[in-house]
């Protein structure tokens, strides 16, 4: 299967039915995935018996490739693999040298390659080499429309559901550090009353620490409903809880919305599901709010607040402002937006 553009799916429904390749390079921006694999293969693969003597575990930044190749050539004791992996490997001096070993790799052996935050470079030499030995893989960054989704599909792994504002309260707080993500997730799940499978605003605003009525999600339906009470009371409660709610993360979040609903004016069809499928939404349920700006915000006006988002930007960031407080400039936008 050389070439193949390996998810981590495919690697555990192999890893589960036992089948092992000699090589896996695991690199990307995305630590969550790659963690995920080398954990697994570290804890699955051998026996706790089998371990004392068959599994290594080295550090990039302490070892070069001639000691990598040399630990991966040695044969397993009363075993039938011996894992050798490789934290930080993007720190391994040399990585080229891995090319002696992979025009041979001992079968026995498992040879885990953790590369964080990075990738090799896919048009040379080495990569080809690992395809055809192993396993290359790349973990990429999650995009933000796609963190609803990996909530919802990660709690019901687990047996638990959650409501889609719950989920959308979680997805815009945490943001795309999945290893922080799954650990909010993990404590919602401990959390739950006995009995209740299903998260619920109420649960995320008690165990997580995010209002359920004063939050971007909030915001960003006041906008679009043309609430300005309603718009002024979350800035309010923004400004007196500023560590909770960085003004670049809600100026992050308008700035996908309104660029979103500017590409939904040139959907082909204007239903719930003709804006989904154009903006590449999840679920249809997803582009109510796109249909409801619409009939209250022109592309022209879409223009101009899109400009407007910008400028906030650049003046959170010190760009012609010299007194303007972040609430301040917050204050500011939404008035533009609504007015």
């Amino acid at each position: 299967m050389a070439k193949q553009e390996w998810t981590y799916d495919d690697i555990l429904k192999e890893l589960r039915g036992k089948q092992y390749r000699p090589v896996y390079y695991l690199m990307g921006d995305e630590p969550y995935y790659i963690d995920l694999i080398a954990d697994y293969i570290e804890q699955q693969v051998l026996t706790e018996t089998e371990k004392e003597f068959n599994l290594t575990v080295m550090y990039g930044a302490d070892v070069d490739m001639a000691t990598i190749i040399n630990t991966a050539k040695r044969y397993p004791m009363m075993a039938e693999h011996q894992v050798v992996i490789v934290k930080e490997a993007q720190a391994v001096r040399n990585m080229d040298e891995l090319s002696y070993y992979l025009q041979k790799p001992l079968q026995s052996t498992i040879l885990v390659l953790c590369h964080k935050h990075g990738v090799i470079d896919r048009r040379k030499k080495l990569a080809a080499e690992i395809e055809k030995a192993g396993i290359l893989f790349e973990s990429k960054k999650i995009k933000e429309a796609q963190l609803p989704g990996f909530i919802t599909s990660y709690l019901k792994r687990k047996g638990t559901d959650i409501e889609p504002k719950a989920a959308a309260m979680l997805a815009e707080f945490v943001g795309t550090d999945l290893s922080r993500l799954t650990g909010e997730l993990e404590k919602l799940i401990i959390t739950l009353p006995k009995g209740l499978t299903r998260v619920t605003p109420e649960q995320v605003e008690q165990n997580i620490g995010i209002s359920k009525d004063y939050n971007n999600f909030e915001l960003r339906s006041a906008l679009v409903e043309k609430d300005v009470l309603k718009a002024n009371r979350i800035i309010k409660y923004f400004e007196d809880n500023p560590k909770n709610n960085p003004l670049q993360m809600t100026l992050s979040l308008l700035f996908g919305f309104f660029s979103n609903l500017m590409l939904a004016y040139y959907a082909p069809e204007k239903s719930e599901q003709g804006v989904a499928t154009y903006l590449r939404l999840k679920s249809p349920w997803q582009a109510r709010e796109y249909l409801t700006a619409m009939r209250r915000y022109s592309g022209v006006k879409t223009m101009q607040i899109i400009g407007e988002i910008r400028t906030a930007d650049a003046r959170s960031k010190g760009v012609e402002n010299s007194s303007m407080s972040d609430s301040d400039i917050l204050r500011e936008l939404v008035f533009k937006i609504l007015h």
